[in-house]
């Protein structure tokens, strides 16, 4: 059976901000939970879509996905995440755990996995291409080591919440219906702090700054991550460390500009050298290398030099380096060689042969004015 469209089982459009997502999705999921319907399969199966359907339009990146592909672009890029299917509590908790406690079943609440972090690295063209090891410094949140994380005074150990009993939710009766909520005293931990550790005031993690190295394959581009794996916040409770993505970005170079595999330079050649043609040293990540050019060179002429280019991450295969040729004007002349141009443009302008691109375009103007006339 085909999925419903995850923005008309909230009842929303495409367009819906986040604030308005979330509301939508409250009032829906407070009115079909299964607490409330307790003998209504079809509420519980709706309340399961709107789960679901939350649960990716509130992932931005997943949004993006589903947006431009649909179901099928959701199927293929799985694996990450908390998965639609992961029960009521992952998404529903988020929204109502005051209320809810995390939906049904409850249960003391487990040690949280940390956040994830992000890190912009700029990088060198030559360390993009080349690959390098950089080291960094990052802020986190990290076990204290003064209680090893346990938040209590060292000597001393948490005790079992007297209000759940451990459990780390109650429930209460209101109106008609009974509710699971989270406790208040322990805040779902099921244990409380009576003496709490000095170094972090009983929360188990205090700010430090780690230093990392960074291994940059060679061929990143930007827009590309590095994820190092459990290097993100540590998880309150004691849980474990998320993941820390390093997020690339790659500097202006002054002389190559990078498209895909491919490098682009351009390169400044005389009037002499173009027209009689000769050998010029031309720079590449590599070193210096000779470009050959042809006599009767135009400007803008664009030669390929293979294998001078990048070795991507995601594929096979070396690029090329195009050097784009640019005749330059020469300037403060001497009197000498303004002479000896002068002498030259007399002898090329008494042989039309010697320009024939100059020819044929005032070929054309004066064909297109004549054309105007009445």
């Amino acid at each position: 059976m085909a999925k419903k469209d995850y923005y008309e089982v909230l009842g929303v459009g495409r367009d819906v901000s986040d604030g308005d997502l979330k509301k939508a999705y409250r009032r829906i999921a407070m009115k079909l939970h299964p607490d409330r319907n307790p003998d209504d399969a079809s509420a519980e199966e709706k309340f399961k879509e709107a789960n679901e359907a939350y649960e990716v339009l509130s992932d931005a990146e997943k949004r993006q996905i589903y947006d431009q592909y649909g179901h099928e672009g959701l199927d293929a890029n799985s694996g990450g995440g908390r998965g639609a299917a992961g029960g009521f509590g992952d998404i529903f908790g988020d929204v109502f755990g005051d209320i809810f406690g995390g939906g049904r079943g409850g249960g003391r609440s487990g040690p949280a996995r940390g956040s994830d972090l992000r890190y912009n690295m700029a990088l060198s063209l030559e360390q993009a291409v080349n690959g390098d090891a950089v080291e960094i410094r990052i802020p986190v949140l990290a076990g204290c080591d003064d209680c090893d994380g346990s938040g209590a005074k060292a000597g001393t150990s948490a005790s079992t919440c007297p209000e759940c009993n451990g459990a780390g939710q109650i429930r209460v009766s209101q109106g008609f219906f009974s509710l699971q909520q989270t406790c208040p005293r322990c805040r779902g931990r099921g244990e409380v702090i009576a003496d709490p550790c000095n170094g972090c005031g009983g929360a188990g993690r205090v700010e430090k700054r780690k230093t990392l190295s960074v291994k940059v394959p060679a061929g990143v581009d930007v827009g590309d991550r590095i994820r190092l794996s459990g290097e993100g916040e540590t998880g309150p409770n004691g849980g474990p460390a998320g993941d820390l993505y390093v997020q690339i970005d790659v500097k202006p170079h002054p002389i190559f500009q990078r498209d895909g595999r491919h490098l682009h330079c351009e390169v400044p050649i005389s009037f002499p050298d173009a027209a009689l043609g000769g050998e010029l040293d031309v720079p590449t990540l590599d070193g210096r290398v000779k470009l050959k050019v042809p006599a009767e060179t135009q400007t803008g002429k664009v030669f390929r030099l293979r294998g001078k280019g990048v070795t991507q991450v995601r594929g096979s295969g070396i690029g090329d380096l195009l050097c784009k040729v640019i005749v330059e004007t020469p300037v403060k002349l001497t009197d000498e060689q303004r002479g000896l141009l002068q002498e030259l443009k007399n002898s090329l302008d008494s042989n039309s042969k010697h320009s024939p691109r100059g020819k044929s375009w005032f070929d054309g103007v004066k064909s297109f004015f004549d054309e105007l006339k009445p």
